[in-house]
């Protein structure tokens, strides 16, 4: 399931709290992306945990490719805590729910 932002409605938020404490994918505006702990939600940032904040120009991967290989691998722990400004989010996904 993906929660779609619409800055002048929060109530795409909703959701959100009912996964604090669940590995999510985070989709960014740009070539980011963020896999980790959901552990806060306001009303301007995401926080995550045990993250891997991934800049794609980093590598040869697609974002879909960095993401399954993730389920295979798990997640490469870069971050122990990062804030994520929700206008920069475009999805966020369990996971568990990736394919």
């Amino acid at each position: 399931m993906h929660t779609e932002p619409r800055r002048s409605d929060p109530s795409w938020l909703s959701p959100l709290p009912e996964w604090i404490g669940e590995t999510v994918v985070v989709d960014l505006a740009g070539p980011f992306l963020c896999i980790g702990r959901l552990a806060a939600v306001d009303m301007g940032f995401l926080t995550m945990t045990d993250a891997d904040f991934h800049d794609l120009r980093d590598s040869n991967a697609t974002r879909e490719s960095y993401v399954i290989d993730s389920r295979r691998v798990g997640v490469r722990r870069n971050r122990s805590k990062v804030l994520i400004k929700l206008s920069e989010v475009v999805a966020v996904t369990k996971f568990e729910d990736v394919d």
